[in-house]
């Protein structure tokens, strides 16, 4: 019977130190008798069980890419649709989707479109909780943008949150990507925010629940490339 789920490699090392953690607990438990160890061991299996599930990654069939489609680069809730002053990449206003990943969700992030990475920045930061308005940016933080083949480009943010200390990413700029492949990871809770063309068709609500490689976001047109 084929295996719904794989663990990724990022939360290996990590369940690897909880488990010997946990065994230790036991040990204790099983040699003093005393019933706060017994309790701790409880606790820490049930702890380690939730981090095992946090770098679980579902098997899944994806979709075929069509022109001008946007994938969804993670799991989770979208939390803001709008049109803001993005400065770093872009230096104007573009449409934004933030997608929240809470801690129960997939955390593997993965390339919206197809196309090359034109540019690709880590920014350290704080640690606000993701939802903040202000977290896009004064948070820790890594911007990637693929240019598509039509020549649109679309910026994915990988944000920390208040729990998610650690940004991995995949992203070599100038090398080309495909759609649905992984970018990269979050630890622990976080957010995913990315920005298109003003007048892209958003195919996305708010609070809509989204998976990553599978739901659409938006969709992209060739005469945008125009008015970038």
């Amino acid at each position: 019977m084929r295996m719904r789920y794989s663990i990724h490699k990022e939360g290996i090392s990590s369940i690897v130190w909880m488990g010997v953690f946990w065994i230790l607990i036991v040990l204790l438990a099983l040699f003093t008798g005393n019933w706060i160890f017994w309790a701790l061991s409880g606790a820490g299996f049930l702890f380690w069980l939730a981090v095992l599930s946090f770098f679980r990654i579902p098997r899944r069939n994806f979709p075929e890419e069509a022109a001008g489609v946007v994938f969804s680069p993670a799991d989770g809730t979208v939390v803001d649709i709008a049109d803001v002053e993005e400065t770093e990449y872009f230096g104007g206003v573009r449409t934004k989707v933030s997608i929240f990943m809470s801690p129960a969700n997939v955390h593997v992030n993965r390339y919206p479109v197809s196309g090359r990475v034109m540019y690709c920045k880590y920014h350290p930061g704080r640690f606000l909780v993701a939802w903040h308005e202000k977290s896009s940016h004064l948070n820790e933080h890594n911007t990637v943008v693929v240019r598509t083949d039509a020549g649109i480009d679309v910026l994915v943010r990988q944000i920390a949150g208040a729990v998610a200390r650690r940004i991995v990413s995949y992203v070599q700029e100038g090398s080309e990507v495909n759609a649905m492949s992984e970018l990269g990871f979050i630890k622990f809770g976080s957010r995913v925010d990315l920005f298109f063309p003003i007048g892209t068709r958003i195919c996305v609500k708010l609070n809509e629940k989204v998976k990553g490689g599978i739901s659409r976001l938006a969709v992209l047109t060739e005469d945008m490339q125009k008015v970038m």
